[in-house]
């Protein structure tokens, strides 16, 4: 076969099936959302600790380094990327005030138009994460030529952080009495530009990802907590 299937790459792949599955959910039946950010929060999990456990193995070949480099970049596309994407659309699907709003208009191509409208927001946060993918891709490639050891920074937002900000907007319905669709949308746009924005982050060390899992593991259990509540 070819690929790598070492424990290298196994986080790497146990995200993707995770943002897979979580797509799944999420747009099943009338829309999912809250189950499918269970699947995105386990997916940034497994993000924060795939290349801390790849640099373990030091006879790693150029052709696996940058075979790690590609499928990271593909995998956070469809975690980072996609599975947030869905999850909007399922909001969008069971928002009540959406809802009560498409259904005052009497003109079928005036509902289909709006539709589409608030599903353009979520196509382009998702090229705007392909692009800042790339970008790191091309970027990565040229710095490895040059210099040897891990970056210490990004240019741009990491796509990854949608992780930790999309559960977060969401734990927001639990304590604002408003639909907070609309709000997920613009925390789409925003989030979309900072991904391509050029700034600089400073990359975390091993303390910051610790608290950064920290903080996932909160929303998790509020997001579940709440979840049970409201059964």
């Amino acid at each position: 076969m070819i690929g790598f299937y070492d424990y290298t790459v196994i986080l790497t792949y146990l995200s993707l099936l995770s943002a897979t599955t979580g797509i799944v959910v999420a747009l099943s039946g009338g829309g999912h959302p809250y189950y499918g950010c269970f699947f995105l929060l386990f997916s940034g999990l497994c993000d924060a600790f795939d290349g801390k456990v790849a640099r373990t193995k030091k006879a790693r070949t150029r052709t696996e380094m940058n075979f790690g480099i590609q499928i990271d970049s593909l995998s956070d596309l469809v975690a980072f990327g996609v599975l947030p994407a869905c999850i909007g659309t399922a909001l969008i699907r069971v928002s009540p005030l959406i809802n009560a709003a498409l259904m005052g208009i009497s003109i079928p191509w005036h509902i289909a138009a709006g539709k589409l409208c608030l599903h353009a927001v979520l196509v382009l946060y998702v090229l705007t994460a392909m692009i800042r993918l790339a970008y790191f891709n091309v970027t990565e490639q040229e710095r490895q030529t040059t210099e040897t050891g891990a970056r210490t920074d990004y240019l741009g937002l990491p796509v990854t952080s949608a992780a930790l900000i999309f559960p977060f907007v969401l734990l927001l319905q639990y304590i604002l009495p408003a639909d907070i669709t609309l709000f997920y949308l613009g925390t789409a746009v925003l989030t979309g530009l900072l991904f391509i924005s050029p700034f600089h982050v400073r990359k975390p060390g091993l303390r910051g990802i610790l608290v950064m899992v920290g903080i996932g593991a909160v929303e998790f259990l509020l997001l579940l907590i709440w979840k049970v509540l409201c059964r």
